[in-house]
């Protein structure tokens, strides 16, 4: 009898600790600065076993995407936060993890327990907090909770992700009209997202003539990206801490342009993708510029000013996500054909989505070149640590006096090209030396040929 009872108290043991061995998985800090990330994607299934060093899933912070390995053996019992979720709080709870023979069967439960938990703790708090109000003796402490009150009687509890009452809060949207999408019936970002106010359908629906199609709303709201949110933030930053200058030059291009040509000339049909592009020359002329005037070839580190001795050059990139600058590293040392082939292929590798870390990191001075959309002068902003980024224009024909000409003027191609410094480090009359310097090389461009 001793032992029988002693099989059925081991068996029930046995099974509390299977039950108890369910843990949550919380989004982890990949960073010591991250806040905040989002869910690339998972690397195993529900109910798939992994072992300790697997790859679990893919974290997109801010900059990458990083892989996160299992430090044990396990089960991921559970997935609560999908492929694709952003906005997820550092220490949040993005899935349910088991050991080998535990009943999965809680996993359900522990997932709805874990995505209602935020709702609820917001929800008491407020009408303790108007208790201990009421219950003071001051008549000012009185009215705030009386107005609050009723609200917080209406209607029934509201479960909703903290970025998606944030969203609501934001756009005025009533949470209680929304169906949630998430676990449990939890509200999240993008039901808020989704959501049309029943006033706007209707009365779109009742003025639109039958057979007619809806009417097209007002407006999109496109979700910002980790790059698009870490640009800004740099770009910010980059505006409100460094103290920018602009120097504009105009560019005598003709013998540029004319160069150019005789090389494309040369290599006829035969390869189109290894024609030289004007932006070849400028590059070739900037490492040519940096080199007689190094100043504008540093950066501000706080208590020393680091001036390299080769010229990386950031070449800003246009891309779907957003703007990128891969580097041409050291360009000085590097001629035409093999600037042209390098450029080409760190453009393609951006727009693709293809750059390592090393391609896009770094860089001692930036070329922004819009010249290609037809836009003539534009200033850029510094991208820290540099201290300069070269704004260059369309290349257009322009009048200009020539006393030696019969009819005292001639048409020449000009191009406008802004140097933006940070006056730190680069002097107004270092930022004016640099431009001449690299206007001399441009406008005579055999020079650098030599």
């Amino acid at each position: 009898m001793a032992s029988s009872l002693a099989r059925v108290l081991s068996r029930r043991m046995h099974v509390s600790a299977r039950r108890h061995a369910l843990s949550k998985f919380a989004m982890p800090a990949m960073s010591p600065t991250m806040t905040e990330g989002g869910i690339a994607s998972w690397k195993k299934a529900e109910g798939e076993s992994f072992s300790a060093g697997d790859v679990l899933l893919e974290i997109e912070t801010d900059k990458a995407t990083i892989d996160v390995e299992a430090q044990d053996d396990g089960i991921l019992a559970k997935i609560i936060a999908a492929d694709g979720a952003k906005n997820i709080s550092v220490g949040s709870t993005i899935a349910v993890l088991a050991e080998e023979g535990d009943d999965l069967s809680g996993a359900d439960k522990l997932a709805s327990e874990t995505s209602s938990e935020p709702a609820p703790k917001k929800e008491e708090a407020k009408p303790e907090s108007t208790k201990s109000q009421a219950t003071e003796p001051q008549p000012e402490a009185k009215p705030a909770p009386q107005e609050t009150k009723p609200e917080l009687e209406k209607g029934e509890c509201i479960f909703a992700s903290p970025i998606a009452k944030k969203i609501a809060l934001e756009r005025g949207i009533p949470l209680g009209q929304i169906k949630g999408s998430g676990p449990s019936g939890r509200i999240i970002r993008e039901d808020v997202e989704k959501y049309q106010p029943a006033a706007a359908s209707a009365s779109a629906s009742a003025s639109a003539a039958p057979g007619t199609p809806a009417a097209q709303p007002d407006y999109t709201d496109i979700p910002v990206s980790n790059m698009r949110r870490t640009i800004g933030t740099r770009l910010t930053q980059s505006k409100q801490e460094i103290p920018h200058y602009y120097l504009t030059i105009d560019i005598n291009m003709d013998k540029a342009l004319k160069l150019r040509e005789v090389f494309n000339k040369s290599l006829g049909e035969k390869d189109k993708s290894a024609k030289l592009s004007v932006n070849d020359f400028i590059l070739k002329s900037v490492a040519c510029a940096l080199k007689d005037v190094p100043e504008a070839n540093s950066a501000w580190l706080g208590e020393v000013i680091r001036q390299y001795n080769k010229a990386d050059i950031s070449v800003a990139v246009a891309t779907p996500n957003g703007l990128i600058t891969p580097i041409v590293k050291d360009v000085g040392s590097k001629g035409l054909a093999s600037i042209s082939a390098e450029a080409k292929a760190l453009a393609k590798k951006a727009r693709d989505g293809k750059l390592a870390p090393q391609e896009y990191q770094g860089g001692t001075f930036t070329v922004s070149n819009l010249g290609m959309f037809d836009i003539e002068h534009f200033t850029a902003i510094i991208n820290p640590p540099q201290s300069c980024i070269l704004a260059v224009g369309s290349t257009k024909p322009t009048l200009i006096p020539a006393p030696e000409e019969e009819r005292g003027f001639k048409t020449v191609n000009i191009m406008k090209v802004t140097l933006s410094s940070d006056h730190r480090t680069v002097d107004g009359a270092v930022g004016a030396r640099w431009l001449t310097a690299f206007k001399g090389y441009l406008e005579n461009p055999l020079t650098f040929m030599l």
